[in-house]
């Protein structure tokens, strides 16, 4: 089982640094439930990569159901994610449906069906990201389910929105489209500018309409967040690299169709400086 725990460890620094240098943070009884928490995510979040198509895609999320179950058969306990993450389960009775729903909302990423709507937006970014918070939260110890639930969504649809906004890109070249029917409707925008990687003023309107609403989110997470325990902040300083990431995407040389990056030495800096002055994760 140690092994498993290490596994995980290695898998998050390797795929998810953000979360990883977060973590070092954490009280270190806790840190090897966060790395199993988050290795978990790294393979759902990239099983469309791994996978390549919609129905091996589906085989893998199943199994991954079927394991948190406990109808699993054979390989669960050999697979150092799956081992690590049902000892972290047991150990912190985190709550199942939770993790449900966020291999629930990983289906979304199998297929190439866009998004239609705001609302159908929110509830993919609660199952990916916000859950994620709140039971990264749950293995900290805060375990008020109104005020977490509440920080969770709101945090967790800003991380989301600005995660689906840098990967806009990679999203577009591949066919797919996370940024909402809706809004592109609202701005006149054409999907199929969006295929032939033309960045018209339509397009950009309905890009910074999704900052807005990512900045949005991050205002009504402050007072939660000035309100939450001081043992959650480890699960909540991933977010201090959003603000800055909307921020680079609001300069006048932004290219929707170029990759968006950081600086690689603002990341490590950001979450830093948020582990010192938690009043600065939300920006």
């Amino acid at each position: 089982m140690q092994d498993a725990f290490a596994h995980c460890e290695s898998l998050v620094r390797a795929a998810d640094k953000d979360r990883f240098l977060a973590t070092l943070f954490a009280p270190a009884e806790h840190r090897g439930a966060l790395h199993a928490l988050y290795a978990f995510n790294v393979e759902v979040a990239r099983v469309r990569e791994v996978a390549r198509e919609p129905l091996a895609g589906e085989i893998r999320l199943q199994w991954w159901r079927d394991a948190l179950d406990g109808a699993g058969q054979g390989d669960v306990e050999s697979n150092p994610v799956a081992a690590a993450l049902l000892a972290t389960i047991a150990r912190y009775r985190l709550p199942r449906e939770s993790l449900q729903a966020l291999l629930d909302a990983r289906r979304f990423d199998l297929y190439d069906q866009p998004m239609a709507t705001l609302a159908e937006l929110e509830s993919y970014a609660m199952g990916a990201s916000g859950g994620l918070i709140a039971l990264a939260a749950h293995i900290l110890g805060d375990r008020r389910s109104q005020g977490i639930a509440l920080l969770a969504y709101h945090a967790g649809l800003a991380q989301a929105i600005a995660g689906l906004l840098k990967a806009f890109p990679a999203h577009a070249a591949r066919g797919q489209l996370y940024l909402p029917l809706e809004v592109l409707e609202r701005h006149r925008a054409s999907e199929q500018d969006i295929g032939h990687g033309r960045a018209t003023s339509e397009l950009r309107a309905a890009l910074a309409d999704m900052r807005a609403e990512a900045r949005r989110h991050l205002v009504d997470a402050k007072p939660l967040l000035a309100a939450a325990g001081s043992q959650v902040m480890p699960a909540l300083l991933p977010l201090a690299v959003v603000a800055p990431t909307l921020a680079r995407m609001e300069r006048s040389d932004y290219d929707p169709f170029a990759p968006v990056e950081l600086a690689p030495w603002r990341h490590p800096w950001l979450i830093w400086r948020a582990s010192r002055r938690p009043d600065r994760i939300l920006g």
